[in-house]
């Protein structure tokens, strides 16, 4: 396991479109998936990584929470199953079920989408607005596997809040720090 903090992309970044399948439903995601949304949050995660084990509670409140809000959420898992099997779709599908999820998970076979983000480890989190310009990006909170804080979801939560309500997303923003994601042979990028 890699420690590693997220790009942080510049705020303002368009989100790039993508065509990725649902490990629950089948069906294609896209971002015009989310047209109708004020905010779109995009969220790299996998099945294996200690750091997503600790918080996969609090996205599955996330989820319910913000569920008939105006906010869309996709999930999306771009790392090398054939290396990491664990983080396969059919098992993807079975942590959705299980955590009872009400957004999309998606699964990143040609990992393309996660280069086009930068995501670099996961979790990694993309908030963006109405015009899908990015408005925040980084942690969901201070708590992390080993130092006992408690799991809050605030960060995120502050910046989704202040979207929905339009108000400013605060730029004083903390990156997120997770395994990195498991690239391909060959495939990982330069940033």
């Amino acid at each position: 396991m890699a420690l590693t903090p997220s790009t942080m992309l510049p705020l303002g970044t368009k989100a790039p479109d993508f065509q990725l399948p649902d490990t629950v439903s089948g069906k294609t995601i896209s971002l015009d998936t989310f047209a109708d949304k004020k905010g779109l949050l995009v969220i790299f995660m996998c099945r294996h990584c200690p750091f997503v084990k600790h918080i996969q509670g609090e996205l599955g409140k996330i989820g319910k929470d913000y569920g008939e809000s105006n906010l869309g959420i996709i999930a999306i898992s771009a790392n090398d199953a054939a290396n990491y099997p664990e983080d396969a779709p059919h098992l993807l599908k079975d942590m959705a079920v299980d955590l009872g999820f009400t957004f999309p998970f998606c699964y990143d076979e040609s990992q393309e989408t996660a280069k086009a983000y930068t995501a670099a480890c996961t979790p990694d989190f993309f908030l963006f607005d109405a015009n899908r310009e990015l408005v925040y990006r980084g942690q969901l909170d201070d708590s992390r596997p080993s130092n006992n804080q408690a799991i809050t979801g605030k960060d995120l939560r502050l910046a989704i809040d202040a979207l929905l309500a339009d108000n400013p997303v605060h730029s004083d923003q903390k990156p997120s720090i997770g395994c990195n994601i498991k690239w391909k042979p060959g495939n990982s990028p330069n940033y």
